[in-house]
């Protein structure tokens, strides 16, 4: 069971890091031209757009290319997602000529796994604990649903203040330090598009630990969405480059079909 699952245990590893970066936002209004003065948001309206731009985003359609390194591996593959909000997830792991290798589809009530070279499909039913326990992650299924469509939820950061806020020429930079680990997160956003570019979380001692660069950002619904993913975990050496080659959000047209053999072997979890 490990050793098929491993491919996915690597790729949703990927994508929980996308809880602490995930970007979205919408143009800041300005009065004209480049030259002249856009608005400054104090931290409070700061966050209440990028949350209520977070929100926007009803169901969400990428496919493209994801390359993952570590010590285990050094390889690329394509990939096609869709995300219907509240309650559903899909992804396709493809390999060469679109051949499929993997398919996963996790819903608040069930999860189903199709390995396509075995030819079996792993399903049960969804609880808390599920997806740390097949695919060795801390992730809750609300998070998961903003891990794919890139972003982050900031509920709980709502109504607290940032212990550091600044503005640096073009960014706005806020710094939160947990108060339990003493972990600082540090958040570079764009001031005109409210777009999250750049992430890095330090240890006590100042050490980096994890960064998280975005770029190539299109305005999609009002929301900046990164196409280039770049993030490295330091500690572990691990890296993954997310390439978004097609984007649509809040289709009336979106669905999911998770269609697989007939003669697939059924593996109840």
């Amino acid at each position: 069971m490990k050793k098929l699952l491993f491919p996915l245990i690597v790729l949703f590893f990927i994508f929980t890091q996308f809880l602490f970066i995930g970007c979205a936002g919408s143009k800041v209004s300005s009065s004209g031209n480049d030259d002249e003065k856009i608005e400054i948001l104090p931290s409070d309206r700061l966050l209440n757009k990028l949350e209520a731009n977070r929100r926007k985003i009803k169901n969400f359609e990428g496919s493209g290319i994801i390359k993952i390194k570590n010590s285990q591996m050094d390889n690329s593959a394509s990939f096609r997602t869709t995300v219907i909000k509240p309650d559903s997830i899909y992804l396709n792991i493809m390999g060469p000529f679109s051949i499929d290798l993997a398919k996963i589809l996790v819903t608040n009530k069930d999860f189903q796994f199709y390995d396509a070279i075995q030819n079996s499909v792993f399903k049960g039913e969804y609880n808390d604990n599920i997806l740390r326990n097949i695919f060795k992650i801390d992730l809750s299924f609300n998070d998961l649903i903003d891990a794919f469509v890139g972003s982050v939820n900031l509920t709980n950061k709502l109504y607290r203040t940032p212990d550091k806020f600044e503005t640096v020429y073009d960014q706005y930079v806020l710094t939160y330090i947990d108060s339990v680990s003493h972990h600082s997160t540090i958040y570079k956003v764009d001031v005109r598009e409210l777009s999250i570019k750049e992430v890095q979380e330090m240890d006590e001692a100042g050490n980096l630990v994890f960064k998280g660069k975005y770029s190539k950002f299109n305005i999609i619904e009002g929301v900046a969405f990164p196409y280039i993913i770049e993030i490295e975990n330091v500690n572990t050496k691990e890296s993954v480059n997310i390439e978004y080659r097609k984007v649509s959000v809040n289709k009336s047209s979106a669905v999911i079909e998770f269609k697989i053999p007939a003669d697939t072997q059924v593996i109840e979890w």
